[in-house]
């Protein structure tokens, strides 16, 4: 059997390649997002009639029946080669030490569903780097925050256009809004700028941004993903 990832002509997993194991109602969600971002993502569940669903909801999400607390399995279709797992079933604990303890995984970010303060607990002592409750976070929100680390909070204006409140790069730490020139090398407008509940709306061109400052910035959709992450 071939890998997922060979299957996009690489030899190696792209960097912003997930997989979601279980396709519920939130996994789901987070998988039409990060197909919608523009990321690789491999879904798999036991369940063929929910694998089914999934592929008729949208095609272009790759999805697999397979057991998900069988290693060889993972292994063979390639999640361990992923960056980014998330498990989304009701019972990840087995899936969760596969994907972190396997031999040979690459996988640098475990993302684990939990129902309690307790699950919540045990998810982190076998492995998890995050634990999210679906009841209160939204699957479209966690696909976000995966293939934007930095962006905190969107606004969506239209179809094509949004707001988006974000940690400010690197790459522009020290760095005046003049120098930057985002309207033109970015062509996104800065409408507030400065630290968290001091925020300067409409910023001089002087305004120098710090380390841990937040930008709150308007285009398209695209434009604001080709800012820089961090």
């Amino acid at each position: 059997m071939t890998n997922w990832w060979r299957w996009q002509g690489a030899g190696t997993a792209a960097p912003g390649s997930f997989a979601v194991i279980g396709v519920g109602r939130f996994d789901t969600a987070v998988c039409k997002e990060l197909v919608h971002c523009g990321a690789e993502v491999l879904a798999i569940d036991r369940d063929q009639h929910a694998i089914d669903v999934l592929r008729q909801v949208d095609p272009a999400i790759e999805a697999r029946a397979l057991d998900c607390t069988d290693e060889e399995a993972l292994r063979e279709a390639g999640v361990l080669d992923l960056t980014t797992v998330v498990v989304g079933i009701s019972e990840p604990i087995a899936a969760t030490l596969i994907v972190k303890d396997s031999e040979g995984s690459r996988v640098k970010q475990m993302i684990a569903r939990a129902t309690s303060d307790l699950h919540e607990k045990m998810m982190r002592w076998v492995g998890a780097d995050k634990v999210v409750f679906p009841s209160l976070m939204q699957g479209e929100q966690l696909a976000r925050q995966l293939e934007r680390p930095n962006l905190l909070e969107r606004l969506r204006l239209d179809d094509r256009n949004s707001i988006e409140q974000i940690k400010v790069p690197q790459a522009f730490i020290g760095r005046s809004l003049r120098d930057l020139n985002l309207r033109k090398n970015y062509e996104v407008s800065v409408l507030a700028a400065g630290p968290e509940n001091r925020l300067s709306m409409n910023p001089p061109a002087s305004h120098v941004l710090s380390e841990g400052d937040l930008q709150v910035v308007m285009g398209t959709v695209q434009a604001l993903k080709g800012l820089p992450q961090l």
